[in-house]
C-alpha cells in the first residue's frame, strides 16, 4: 500500500519511536511525584519543553503539553468564551477544522462571527483588521494551512494586525508542523499542534499561549503544566513528539519547490488522463504535499475504494468528518457545489513520498477511469472500513 493520507495521520518516524521507547523504559514515573526517580522524569519533561520552545522560537513557559490540537482548540475557545466581557465574540475563518468550528459554537454560541474567504479559500488580513475595529472580538482564529485543500493562510499578517489591537490571535497549525519551519509561527499568540501529524505518536500535542495573555486555564483538576492543564503528562508521547519535530526541522535536504513540483506534475497527469478532473485552489500558496481533486463523475468514496484496491490509500477529505458523509464545509466556502464536493478526493503525501509514487498514483487514476464499469455495485466506504483490519 502506497500511503497518500498524511494529512489524516503519519507513520511514526524512527527517531520518535526510539525516544518513546526510551522514555517509557527509563522515565515511566509520574513527573509530579516527590521522589528522585520522578524528579528525573520531571527533568526529562522540562528538557523536552525547552527543545520544543527552541524550535518554535518562544519562551519555555508558554508551552503546555496536552493530548493534541483538538483539546488545545477546545481549551482556547472555552477560555475566551468565558472571559469575553465587553467584547462581542470570536472571528473565525469558515474553512477551519471541525474541532475549531464546533468548539467555537459551543463556547461562543451566537457570538461566532464568520470572516470571508476568496475563491481559493484565503482570508484577507485587511478584512480582519476592519472587523476587529467594528466588532471588538475577544479572539481571532485562523488556521495556518487547510487540512483539505492545503491552502496556506496569511497568518503572519493576521497576527500583526491582531497584535496592533491587542486582540489574541489563535492559529491551529496542525497541518503546518513537520512541513515548514515551526519558527514561522512565533508571532502568533496561541498555537495548536498534534504530534501524529508530523511523525509522533497519537494522543499527544501542545498549545503555545503567549505570556502577554495571562490567566489561561485549560482542563481543570490537579496542578499539572503550571496549573494550566490538569492531567498527568504523557512523557513518552512528549519525548516522541519533540524528537519527531526535530527530525523534520533537521532535514536540510528538503527542497520545498521540488516537492511542490511533484504535486503539480501529478495534477497535470490526472487532468490529462481523466478529462474534466480539476484540482482545487491551484492559484493559492498550498502545502507542498496536498492536492484536492474534483473528479468529473462518480462519488468520491467509490474512487477511494478503487484506488485502495489498486494499492493506494487516499481520502475524501478530513478524516474527522468521514463518518458524517456530508459535503465538505471547506469546499462549500470556496463556492464549490454539494454535487462537486461529493466527487472530491484528497491526496496528501509525506516526506518519503517520491516522484515515482506520485506518477504511479496518477497512472492508477487514469487506469480506473478507462476501465470504469457503470454497472459497478457502488459498495460504500463504510462497508469497507468495517471489514478492514
Amino acid at each position: 500500500m502506497i500511503y497518500f493520507d498524511h494529512n489524516a495521520t503519519t507513520p511514526m518516524v524512527p527517531a520518535a519511536r526510539e525516544a518513546w521507547l526510551r522514555a517509557a523504559d527509563e522515565f515511566w514515573h509520574n513527573p509530579s511525584a516527590p521522589y528522585r526517580a520522578a524528579g528525573r522524569a520531571r527533568n526529562r519533561l522540562e528538557d523536552c519543553r525547552e527543545r520544543l520552545a527552541g524550535l518554535l522560537g518562544c519562551p519555555v513557559g508558554e508551552l503546555i503539553f496536552n493530548s493534541g490540537a483538538t483539546e488545545a482548540n477546545n481549551a482556547v475557545m472555552a477560555h475566551y468564551g468565558r472571559g469575553a466581557e465587553g467584547r462581542q465574540g470570536v472571528l473565525l475563518a469558515p474553512v477551519e477544522h471541525p474541532c475549531v468550528r464546533e468548539a467555537a459554537r459551543a463556547a461562543f454560541g451566537e457570538r461566532v462571527s464568520w470572516l470571508g474567504v476568496d475563491s481559493e479559500g484565503r482570508v484577507d488580513p485587511a478584512e480582519v483588521e476592519q472587523r476587529i475595529r467594528d466588532e471588538r472580538p475577544a479572539l481571532v482564529s485562523v488556521m495556518a494551512a487547510n487540512n483539505e485543500t492545503g491552502v496556506v493562510q496569511p497568518f503572519r499578517e493576521i497576527a500583526e494586525r491582531c497584535r496592533a489591537f491587542r486582540v489574541p490571535f489563535h492559529c491551529d497549525a496542525a497541518q503546518w508542523f513537520g512541513k515548514y519551519p515551526a519558527a514561522a509561527l512565533s508571532g502568533c499568540d496561541l498555537v495548536s499542534g498534534s504530534a501524529h501529524k508530523f511523525g509522533g505518536s497519537k494522543g499527544t500535542g501542545f498549545l503555545r499561549v503567549s505570556a502577554r495573555f495571562s490567566g489561561f486555564q485549560g482542563q481543570r483538576g490537579g496542578g499539572h503544566e503550571h496549573r494550566r492543564r490538569a492531567g498527568t503528562e504523557d512523557l513518552p508521547g512528549v519525548a516522541a513528539m519533540v524528537a519527531a519535530l526535530e527530525a523534520c526541522e533537521a532535514d536540510g535536504s528538503v527542497d520545498i519547490e521540488e516537492r511542490a513540483s511533484r504535486r503539480d506534475a501529478f495534477e497535470s497527469a490526472v487532468r490529462e488522463a481523466v478529462p474534466g478532473a480539476r484540482a482545487v485552489s491551484t492559484g493559492a500558496d498550498r502545502l507542498w504535499n496536498t492536492s484536492m481533486l474534483v473528479m468529473p463523475r462518480h462519488a468520491n468514496h467509490r474512487w477511494v475504494l478503487k484506488l485502495d484496491r489498486d494499492g493506494f490509500a487516499v481520502s475524501t477529505g478530513s478524516a474527522c468528518a468521514t463518518a458524517d458523509r456530508a459535503p465538505s464545509h471547506v469546499l462549500a466556502a470556496l463556492g464549490i457545489s454539494p454535487d462537486e464536493a461529493k466527487r472530491a478526493v484528497r491526496v496528501s503525501a509525506g516526506g518519503a513520498t517520491g516522484s515515482e509514487d506520485w506518477r504511479g498514483l496518477a497512472e492508477v487514476f487514469g487506469g480506473i477511469w478507462e476501465r470504469w464499469d457503470e454497472s459497478d455495485s457502488g459498495q460504500s466506504l463504510t462497508n469497507v472500513i468495517s471489514v478492514e483490519p
